[in-house]
């Protein structure tokens, strides 16, 4: 599913991630960050403790999680916005704790953990 929707992402693009722990953030943004090019699937970690990774070259991929951001406070010390004034793309786990950013188009994928292996996943493109 992540190689399959970076072929239809293009920077700058903000990918929001949304859905509780365990339903697959991580392992859907192995697929995108290997879809685009930046890195292969084995490369590409949680940024759970680091909260960013940046992955590529040209156009760099970030992956960031905001698992352990407390608030606005906390937003605002991780330096974000130098990553929306950049040709990147920008994918965010908890993506629900970012509120607005000035970053077009934004993607959001909900995934909504069903049972064993099976997820229900959706998508909302050019969210403004």
């Amino acid at each position: 599913m992540g190689r399959a929707l970076a072929r239809e992402l293009q920077p700058p693009c903000l990918v929001l991630l949304e859905g509780e722990l365990g339903s697959g953030k991580t392992t859907l943004t192995k697929g995108i960050v290997a879809g685009l090019g930046a890195a292969r699937e084995d490369e590409v970690t949680s940024p759970s403790f680091t909260l960013v990774h940046e992955y590529g070259c040209a156009p760099k991929v970030y992956h960031v999680d905001l698992y352990r951001v407390e608030g606005a406070r906390d937003l605002e010390t991780l330096g974000l916005d130098d990553l929306w004034n950049q040709q990147t793309t920008v994918i965010v786990e908890w993506g629900e704790k970012l509120g607005a950013s000035p970053l077009a188009p934004r993607v959001r994928i909900q995934l909504e953990y069903l049972a064993g292996e099976n997820r229900r996943i959706t998508v909302e493109r050019d969210l403004q």
